[in-house]
């Protein structure tokens, strides 16, 4: 990805533990490596086809003026969720912020936070087979797309589907969207669960009826599997109800263990369930 950076910007500020440092303030400077498509620039010779270097030193300079954290570590993740949502085409953003006059007692150069923050591509699964099936769904829709940190880029159709597992249960709605956003994937989890709760869903029997199912199918390329999540989803080549709304809006994402995309993996399923 291209990169716009900007080196060692510098700022008065009152971050710090101490009180004296809240009160009188002191030095910081700031480095930001900005990741964009620059190319439209580029070829076009266009400011508004690109990011603004300048805009943003100003955006830096104001949220650091303007807020008081403890922790540079707060800080640097505050400014960065800031930048990341509210500058257009910025995908990633590593910031550095260093404190000269760090009050440690010994002589040092500078003391600084670095860390590296940018937007995530998410696949959700969504079921109902409760109550108002398709108003529980599209209001978890709305929900992620209004969450701080999450933009819904495409939702599919929602599906009629058998029940899975446990089979003598109503039929399901279904469907998948594509989700970007600055969440982890444990912290996407939580909110999911959330979403869950808020429709009064019951976990007390195993693919039991449900108001609200809301699962994790990719995240970007990762592989994980901990106590509490597995990506990609454990067992979705083997779910028709996954593979059929998530193959309308992401045919060809490719299961990074697999190594299938989604529209081979419903081939797959399709041949396998003729025979």
């Amino acid at each position: 990805m291209d990169k716009i950076r900007i080196k060692n910007l510098e700022l008065f500020a009152k971050h710090g533990v101490f009180p004296e440092e809240n009160a009188l303030g002191q030095k910081f400077l700031v480095s930001a490596d900005l990741y964009t498509d620059i190319r439209p620039a580029g070829l076009t010779d266009d400011l508004n086809a690109s990011i603004d270097y300048g805009m943003v030193c100003h955006k830096i300079k104001d949220f650091l003026e303007q807020h008081t954290f403890r922790l540079l570590e707060t800080a640097a993740e505050k400014l960065a969720w800031s930048l990341l949502t509210e500058i257009a085409g910025l995908e990633k953003v590593t910031l550095e912020i260093q404190k000269p006059w760090a009050p440690v007692g010994l002589p040092l150069e500078t003391v600084s936070v670095r860390i590296t923050r940018g937007w995530h591509t998410a696949y959700i699964a969504l079921g109902s087979n409760l109550g108002e099936k398709e108003t529980y769904l599209r209001n978890a829709v709305e929900s992620l797309n209004q969450a701080d940190g999450c933009r819904v880029e495409e939702v599919s159709e929602f599906l009629v589907t058998e029940p899975y597992g446990y089979t003598e249960q109503d039929d399901f709605l279904n469907g998948c969207l594509c989700l970007r956003t600055l969440l982890t994937p444990e912290e996407l989890l939580a909110l999911l669960h959330k979403l869950e709760q808020e429709a009064e869903r019951k976990r007390e029997i195993r693919w039991g009826p449900r108001t609200l199912d809301l699962d994790i199918i990719f995240y970007d390329d990762l592989v994980m599997d901990s106590r509490d999540l597995q990506i990609p989803h454990g067992d979705m080549q083997n779910r028709d109800f996954v593979l059929r709304p998530l193959a309308q809006i992401a045919p060809y994402v490719r299961h990074p263990i697999l190594k299938k995309t989604v529209g081979g993996m419903l081939a797959d399923l399709e041949h396998s369930q003729k025979i």
